[in-house]
């Protein structure tokens, strides 16, 4: 494939996570600015559609994986009698997998390398993009351009703000004061690993709000958890902060991040929407590697403590362990102390006021 050619249809294939589809924006919009002829199809996750579904330019197919295998028939019955000149097939995941043998026709599938691609991606693929070591999660699939001959990056999300969602977020955050909000569960198939202390969080938020003058509000999803975190944090804290936990969609959150000065979150999907709406992050990171999943513009304003926990829990150096391998162990973000993240939180409100 070369930069030359420009394919009548393309079919993006990329069902979840939210931080991952944030990943992946960016080179369906570098896709796009180089091939403005093409017609995109993206096939998406139920939840990740409600953040990004709305964006013009862009056929969005839902595959619900809740439907279980009626999901599959429906997403063939879809595309039935369609045809594309190119999959990119961009989720290493047998579910996704399946989805491209069932329902999408293309001459050209392109996957993941070997050396990268889990779950047997290979064997559902025709294509591969070029192995590089030790790439950020957005480099990566930034692979998928360069192995269509595109080299130009068109680093920008521009997902769809509804005026409801922007009327929400101005009614929760003032003009007048800088707002910090705090995201402090993640992705829960590795929350017990990858969230910090609710009573930290409580320190970092009073210190935020007392110190710093600045207005502060927790958000997440609606589970368990989550309401219980927010619990926690709010029993903990001085001066309570505005919780918003369970009381926004993905849109309205993203409305909310985009007003605010800056987002306090560890690796989740959060962190890569502020990232989208250009608000900076300080990330926790101890269970997983930032170097690898950091908000991909705040790797400057992230704490660090994954080579600490690499050695400490895992008893590896993190600069030669497989990349991706996590610190699976309840202690590991103990060692982000609250005065790192207070001493950022100062560090970026002052250049920010520059």
């Amino acid at each position: 494939m070369s930069h030359t050619m420009s394919p009548a249809r393309v079919c993006i294939l990329r069902l979840s996570a939210v931080g991952d589809v944030c990943h992946a924006l960016p080179v369906v919009r570098t896709l796009q600015a180089a091939w403005p002829g093409t017609c995109f199809t993206w096939i998406i996750g139920r939840l990740e559609a409600g953040l990004v579904g709305d964006i013009p330019g862009i056929e969005f197919i839902i595959f619900d994986k809740a439907k279980g295998l009626h999901a599959y028939r429906e997403l063939r019955r879809t595309l039935r009698g369609r045809r594309f000149d190119l999959l990119l097939h961009m989720q290493m995941s047998l579910r996704a997998s399946l989805a491209s043998v069932f329902a999408v026709r293309a001459p050209v599938k392109l996957g993941f390398d070997r050396e990268r691609a889990h779950d047997y991606q290979w064997l559902f693929t025709n294509r591969r993009i070029s192995y590089q070591p030790r790439q950020h999660v957005m480099d990566s699939l930034f692979g998928f351009a360069q192995a269509c001959g595109i080299t130009e990056r068109v680093l920008r999300w521009d997902i769809p703000i509804p005026a409801a969602a922007a009327a929400f977020a101005r009614e929760h955050i003032p003009d007048t004061v800088p707002a910090l909000v705090i995201s402090p569960c993640a992705n829960a198939r590795f929350r017990n690993f990858r969230n910090w202390r609710a009573e930290r969080y409580a320190a970092v938020a009073d210190y935020a709000a007392q110190t710093l003058g600045m207005r502060v509000l927790l958000t997440s999803g609606p589970g368990a958890v989550e309401q219980d975190y927010g619990r926690a944090i709010l029993a903990a804290t001085r001066t309570p902060p505005l919780n918003l936990i369970g009381q926004t969609n993905l849109k309205q959150l993203l409305a909310v991040l985009q007003r605010a000065a800056a987002l306090i979150s560890p690796d989740s999907g959060p962190a890569h929407m502020a990232t989208a709406v250009g608000t900076p992050v300080i990330g926790l990171y101890a269970s997983t590697n930032p170097e690898r999943a950091a908000p991909y513009f705040s790797r400057h304003w992230c704490v660090n403590r994954y080579p600490e926990a690499m050695r400490e829990f895992n008893h590896q150096d993190a600069a030669t362990a497989p990349w991706g391998t996590r610190v699976r162990d309840l202690r590991a973000m103990d060692l982000i102390r609250v005065e790192d993240v207070t001493q950022k939180l100062v560090e970026l409100m002052a250049a920010r006021a520059h």
